[in-house]
């Protein structure tokens, strides 16, 4: 996929992320707490993944395929899961602007470690020192979006 693409992608997953926050923090209201509110957006999610999985792929994966995985691939659920219950903790509290920005400085900081050390074998990049000023302005960012 080109450049070009990929980034209103990019842009509409983010603008997805915010108003996931927003929506699943008045799930919490009537679904009883934050744990319930988390798991029905789960089950939600799950049943439209499974649903595009049967419309792209022509089925589900087989079983033998997917148990060949390394062991750690199977923590991205459960990843998930605290991501979105997290963000229905914090949103009511911090509002959704501070909460993203938050969570968006977490992502780029963790994102330039994982990069950097080539974890979960992602092509490696150095963490150069633009790179981690983009972080520092990420966080003077965030200082800014939650101040004023």
């Amino acid at each position: 996929m080109s450049w070009f693409l990929l980034v209103p992608v990019a842009l509409a997953a983010g603008t997805a992320v915010s108003m996931q926050f927003g929506v699943n923090s008045q799930l919490r209201g009537v679904a009883g707490g934050p744990v319930a509110a988390a798991a029905i957006s789960f089950i939600v999610g799950t049943i439209a993944l499974v649903a595009l999985t049967l419309v792209l792929n022509g089925g589900l994966p087989s079983l033998g395929d997917v148990s060949n995985a390394p062991w750690w691939v199977w923590t991205g659920g459960l990843l998930g899961a605290f991501y979105v219950f997290a963000s229905v903790i914090l949103t009511p509290r911090l509002g959704a602007a501070t909460t993203v920005a938050l969570i968006l400085t977490g992502q780029v900081l963790a994102s330039i470690v994982i990069d950097h050390f080539g974890l979960f074998r992602v092509a490696a990049q150095e963490a150069t020192p633009l790179r981690l000023l983009g972080a520092g302005l990420i966080v003077a960012g965030v200082f800014f979006v939650q101040r004023f």
